[in-house]
């Protein structure tokens, strides 16, 4: 009767310290993703499993194009998508091309995505603009707003599910 009670015992300490691991890796190292719905598609495909970084986030900011992950509280979910405004610019777009203070940025990664006519907005201090890859079906900065810096978890996405797609950097 006593082995039993150790091992009972042992297990729970096992799960405990197990489930204490998890913890520290989501909340220091790495945020465990998975991709809801079409809005980073093609660069993201519905179902899949990925790993972002919480350290590149917190060690080397963010970056125009960087992929990031954005909690939104009001919902209480995780959204994957694209920076596109930084702090203190001004952005719009005018057929289907982004502009930057004025200035035409190329976007790179978007395949013959259409993206509506956006008014010219200023991006305020600790606030970025983000999209979806597939502008089409996105709900985003367009719908919620500039997302404060405090709502960005994490950055870069490395995709862990398909397993034959494992360790993909997705940019």
């Amino acid at each position: 009767m006593g082995n039993i009670k150790k091992e009972i015992i042992s297990f729970i300490k096992t799960v405990l310290f197990s489930l204490f691991i998890v913890f520290i890796i989501n909340t220091f190292l790495f945020k465990f993703v998975k991709v809801h719905g079409n809005s980073m598609y093609p660069t993201l495909i519905d179902g899949e499993y990925g790993i972002s970084s919480i350290l590149n986030f917190k060690n080397e900011g963010i970056e125009r194009f960087d992929i990031v992950i954005i909690y939104i509280p009001e919902i209480n979910e995780y959204l994957v998508k694209r920076v596109v405004g930084l702090p203190n610019e001004t952005l719009s777009y005018k057929n289907n091309e982004l502009y930057i203070n004025g200035n035409l940025v190329e976007e790179p990664f978007l395949k013959n995505a259409y993206t509506n006519d956006v008014k010219e907005i200023f991006i305020e201090e600790n606030e970025y603009y983000c999209l979806g890859d597939n502008r089409e079906h996105s709900k985003d900065s367009r719908f919620y707003g500039s997302f404060e810096l405090t709502q960005i978890d994490s950055k870069d996405f490395y995709v862990v599910y398909p397993f034959e797609e494992i360790g993909r950097k997705v940019k």
